[in-house]
């Protein structure tokens, strides 16, 4: 009898051997090209910072973090044990994926990153690695990244998930094994933890295999911390491989490996590297770049939640920072810091919502779009599809000609919210003259498009 009850478990196992081994063979391993297509169309997503230092807000009694609030546990000084209070108290009862996956998807964001576990080491779904999480830590005891990916399956979002390789509150990863070890010295290369690759084999990469596995189709896994001396190149690779073995398809920052100098958005050491788009970091290039790139910025200084920063970036300049991008082939991912409670803050959505406004009447100029061709004109950008030319105008031209660079040759010019009306032009020694309206159509930024000979 118990010879006959192993061999039908045999027979169970290798029948759901054969299963999930069906189930990859079914997943077909696009070319590189192939892979990244959606998201060289999709330019605009939306970055979400959150976790435990939400409720902190980045204040600490009389004391304010400089710069991000999500570094609260570093720039104000909580040992682990004083931090741990946070992550018991996380209990954002507002939280509702449905809804903020329709802000983005209104606002015309095509994909979603969350911090699934940011430096401070809490994760946002049920890790059966640790229990330093939202199921078991907290007294929300929902699986946030389930219910967020869930949501933007029904919405049509491709779900990304960010991992920071920092976590402060691991012992083997931010090195307070070490008597007056700080968590600042951890930039310096002279500095190592010799417990890290434990870390790395048996918590770190255990837990990015739960997220690919266990939540359906990844878009993209998004990296932070490559800085710290205790993670290798070697790891970044080994880790690259591993990713692509269990989802073939997915796409990877830069931020995996150490090809960055500092925090530089782009590789520029010597030497190949995994990765396979670069990451400027509040910062948009002056020119564009050959290789695949997406800007990552935030709405005011800070990309968790922080109610004492009150710098927020206009609308309009969120929208022209967005154009500006695509017209050198990048992408925007552009954060948002939710509360403690689980809501966006409002500053945030009232952006959200004029982009929204703008990108829903001049998206065809942006989505599917790629690099302007052409030096970037004084009064706006460029983007281009094909043989037509899209003309985004910041300053609208007082005297009712727009200058196009010289070597422009238009067929047919319209604003591209009313194609009805054609525009004429005329071609100089110099530059091109559109004729447009004395008023722009929009007062944030009009798109002329115009048909190219």
């Amino acid at each position: 009898m118990f010879k006959k009850s192993l061999l039908v478990l045999f027979v169970a196992i290798f029948c759901l051997g054969n299963v999930n081994a069906q189930k990859k063979s079914k997943v077909k391993k696009l070319s590189d090209d192939e892979r990244m297509e959606w998201w060289r169309d999709s330019k605009f997503g939306m970055f979400i910072h959150w976790g435990a230092y939400s409720i902190i807000g980045g204040e600490r009694g009389t004391k304010i973090a400089g710069g991000g609030a999500e570094w609260a546990m570093d720039k104000l000084d909580y040992t682990i044990d004083d931090y741990e209070k946070f992550p018991e108290m996380f209990n954002p009862t507002l939280f509702d994926a449905d809804a903020w996956v329709t802000m983005a998807k209104d606002a015309g964001m095509k994909y979603i990153v969350l911090t699934s576990k940011h430096h401070e080491g809490f994760g946002l779904w049920d890790s059966k690695v640790s229990d330093y999480d939202v199921m078991d830590t907290s007294p929300f005891k929902r699986d946030i990244v389930k219910e967020l990916s869930e949501a933007c399956k029904k919405q049509g979002i491709v779900f990304c998930f960010y991992y920071s390789i920092v976590d402060w509150h691991h012992p083997q990863a931010q090195g307070n094994l070490y008597p007056n070890y700080n968590i600042s010295q951890h930039d310096d290369p002279s500095v190592v933890n010799p417990e890290f690759p434990e870390y790395y084999e048996k918590y770190m990469k255990p837990q990015v295999g739960e997220l690919l596995k266990n939540y359906g189709d990844i878009g993209v896994v998004w990296f932070d911390g490559d800085w710290i001396s205790d993670y290798t190149t070697e790891m970044g690779k080994d880790l690259y491989k591993y990713i692509r073995e269990i989802q073939p398809n997915t796409i990877v920052n830069n931020r995996v490996d150490k090809g960055r100098t500092g925090m530089d958005g782009m590789n520029n050491h010597p030497g190949e590297f995994a990765g396979d788009f670069g990451t400027p970091e509040q910062e948009i290039p002056d020119t564009g770049i050959d290789t695949d790139w997406e800007a990552c910025m935030t709405m005011n200084g800070t990309w968790g939640y922080k109610p004492s920063d009150n710098k927020w970036k206009s609308s309009e300049d969120l929208i022209e920072k967005l154009v500006d991008i695509v017209s050198k082939g990048g992408n925007f991912l552009l954060n948002i810091g939710p509360d403690g409670f689980g809501r966006f803050p409002a500053e945030s959505i009232r952006r959200l919502k004029a982009m929204g406004e703008w990108t829903k009447k001049n998206g065809e100029a942006i989505y599917g779009a790629k690099a302007s061709p052409y030096e970037k004109p004084k009064w706006g950008r460029y983007t281009i599809k094909d043989n037509i030319l899209y003309a985004h105008v910041f300053d609208w031209p007082k005297d009712g000609l727009l200058k196009l660079n010289k070597e422009i040759k238009v067929k047919k010019a319209t604003v591209l919210t009313d194609a009805k009306t054609k525009l004429s032009s005329i071609a100089t020694s110099r530059e091109v003259l559109v004729d447009v309206p004395m008023l722009a159509p929009d007062a944030t930024v009009t798109v002329i498009k115009i048909e190219l000979k």
